[in-house]
């Protein structure tokens, strides 16, 4: 199996509000950048939508390591939040309805594909891949902003 290092990241410009993501891939000595926004949306989801597509822009099963500043989603696959959610008909501990469940599903349905080991790092630090990643995400932003303004 290749192995693949990706970072993500999600960004919100008001939570809920404009929103956007963005992904760093690197295998060997190739990198892929990628990024995307939506128009209403949260911190969380973009969070989760970034990890969805840098997993899906992989052409085959590959090692993943994973690196995201988003402890929600880090901690969803470490603490083995998803398990308990889906043994509970996805319900939290409070029997009440999961949030993003269809992004949650998404991303299991991309994970299976890969191996994938999730990393905490910390945010807004001096982790390089993470800050272009924030750059990526807040760019996407400024770009959906500027094509919703009438000119």
């Amino acid at each position: 199996m290749k192995e693949v290092i990706i970072y993500t990241d999600g960004a919100c410009s008001g939570n809920p509000g404009p929103g956007g993501w963005g992904a760093v891939l690197i295998y060997g000595d190739k990198r892929k950048e990628i990024c995307g926004a939506e128009v209403r949306t949260t911190n969380q989801r973009m969070e989760l939508t970034a990890a969805i597509a840098a997993l899906k822009a992989l052409k085959e099963p590959c090692r993943v390591r994973l690196y995201s500043d988003s402890a929600y989603l880090v901690n969803a696959f470490r603490q083995g939040w998803l398990e308990r959610w889906q043994k509970n008909g996805w319900l939290t501990a409070k029997k009440e309805p999961v949030e993003n469940r269809d992004l949650w599903q998404e991303l299991l349905k991309q994970t299976s594909r890969h191996q994938v080991e999730w990393l905490k790092v910390k945010g807004h630090g001096d982790n390089t891949e993470n800050n272009r990643c924030d750059e990526l995400a807040r760019a996407a932003i400024k770009r959906l902003l500027q094509q919703e303004i009438p000119s």
